[in-house]
């Protein structure tokens, strides 16, 4: 029985959001120890999907265990006589805020959280899953500046084919929409096409069109490189996110090993670009003051 201030044995402090047929909440247990909790409600035999969703998620966090991934802790399910009506998933509580609701502007921090979710990812394709999800609003960076990755909703294990087209129009990647093997360089494609975005402001183009459901689906993919719009994208980085969005799979970076070495590339690459500006600053600097002097 859920009342005002109780739900399922947890007091109710706060609504952090809302989802498909689903609504998270942050709640406290008996101990006064802080979780998250979601709570997904079947309205109809069309819902039953978002309950299992739900199931996945908790299972597939209670397989891994990686300070990026959120934890799950526990799953709860309600029933009316026989059918499963609501589930309940106790989660992690992550104070923060996700890439999708603050941008970050330095381009080094972005590739160091970057580093963190490729770490994460790593962790669910050695245990033979897949996140099959990743976008801006499935990485949060807590108050204390780490990574987690969350909603394992879509997750699979590594191989699986899906019954339906599931992803994210603006990440998705082509086998996804294909209905082919989701495999760890699925999350790459993802990866890659979260990061364009971060980048440049615009989406990959995907084989969905934005705005466009389902059948009518693209046959060709162009975009222009990130640095191309954005000068302040080193090449190391703007060719790493190009490689990642690759229609073929194989194509793609090997592993998230790569990419990692790939992100420190890039951070190297743009300390090498702050070193030679504050060179070029202060020998700027330097040539005023001679000539103030010679000007006496």
């Amino acid at each position: 029985m859920v009342r005002a201030h109780e739900m399922m044995g947890y007091e109710v402090v706060d609504t952090l959001g809302y989802g498909a047929r689903s609504t998270i909440y942050q709640v406290l247990d008996k101990k006064g120890q802080n979780y998250a909790l979601k709570r997904v409600i079947r309205q109809t035999s069309h819902d039953d999907r978002f309950l299992e969703q739900a199931v996945r998620e908790y299972r597939t966090a209670r397989r891994i265990n990686h300070p990026a991934l959120r934890q799950c802790h526990r799953l709860i399910r309600s029933r009316q006589v026989i059918r499963v009506t609501e589930v309940y998933v106790l989660m992690e509580l992550v104070p923060g805020q996700t890439l999708e609701q603050n941008r970050p502007r330095d381009l080094i921090d972005l590739c160091y959280i970057f580093k963190e979710v490729a770490q994460g990812l790593q962790a669910m394709h050695d245990a033979g899953y897949v996140h099959a999800d990743i976008k801006p609003n499935n990485i949060m960076v807590t108050d204390q500046g780490h990574v987690k990755i969350i909603d394992f909703g879509q997750s699979c294990k590594s191989g699986d084919i899906k019954e339906r087209i599931q992803g994210t129009p603006d990440y998705i990647a082509p086998e996804q929409v294909r209905r082919k093997h989701i495999t760890p360089k699925t999350d790459i494609f993802n990866l890659g096409a979260t990061l364009y975005w971060l980048l440049t402001n615009h989406h990959i183009p995907t084989l969905i069109p934005k705005g466009k459901a389902g059948i009518t689906l693209r046959t060709e993919r162009k975009a222009k490189m990130p640095e191309e719009i954005n000068p302040d994208v080193p090449p190391a980085l703007s060719s790493l996110v190009m490689h990642c969005v690759l229609t073929d799979p194989d194509k793609r970076p090997p592993g998230m090993k790569h990419v990692q070495d790939r992100l420190d590339l890039s951070i190297a690459q743009l300390n090498r670009r702050l070193e030679d500006l504050e060179a070029e600053e202060h020998e700027q600097a330097k040539r005023a003051a001679d000539s103030k002097r010679t000007a006496v």
